[in-house]
């Protein structure tokens, strides 16, 4: 069943993606009434290294098909900011020093995913030509931003191509709760319902 497809061993899930993004049907959309184009690959999160060779092997197939494939990791692109901002040494200087919460508030002042980073991704859709967006780097930028934030500002961005995020946690979707993406499998208040788990996506 196509459920169950997420507990399957990692090349099973492999073979189960590659299917899916170079199909046709992902590449231009289909069967996804007026959705926007978002789709979930969640994974455990002591799977992570694991998962992060498969992107990579993913990735590499994918292009030797023709089908390009633009990769933004969200912890590199907020270092790559805060380096451009000049924020970065004085945030190392002073993360000892100051009152964690005084720090998460600075990064995510810093960092605001409105103002500062969809702007940030929005510039980099636009310095390469590309079928799909892979996201990734979900797990270590929390809990400075939040990956619901992010795809809830990127709808307006990011919906002329499909978009994959590797997700280490669950994405649950019911009638009675809606849906939630459930980082690291433990955090149950992140409200996101208009992706879709791309292990239920047909092939």
């Amino acid at each position: 069943m196509k459920s169950d497809i997420a507990r399957m061993p990692i090349q099973d899930r492999f073979q189960h993606l590659f299917a899916v993004i170079s199909g046709q049907r992902f590449l231009s959309k289909q069967g996804l009434g007026n959705e926007i184009p978002f789709f979930i690959c969640p994974f455990k999160p002591e799977e992570t290294v694991e998962m992060q060779r498969l992107q990579r092997q993913l990735v590499n197939r994918l292009e030797q098909t023709g089908i390009r494939i633009l990769e933004i990791n969200l912890y590199d692109l907020s270092i790559e900011i805060l380096k451009n901002e000049g924020d970065f040494e004085w945030l190392i200087g002073n993360e000892k020093s100051l009152p964690k919460t005084k720090f998460l508030e600075e990064l995510q002042g810093i960092l605001d995913v409105e103002t500062v980073l969809i702007p940030a991704i929005a510039a980099k859709l636009t310095r390469k030509d590309f079928e799909v967006l892979f996201l990734s780097g979900v797990g270590e930028v929390f809990p400075y931003i939040r990956s619901h934030n992010v795809l809830n500002n990127l709808q307006s961005t990011a919906k002329e191509k499909p978009t994959v995020m590797f997700f280490p946690g669950a994405y649950t979707q019911s009638q009675e709760s809606g849906a939630s993406l459930d980082l690291f499998g433990r955090l149950h208040d992140d409200k996101y319902y208009r992706a879709f788990n791309i292990f239920h996506c047909e092939t």
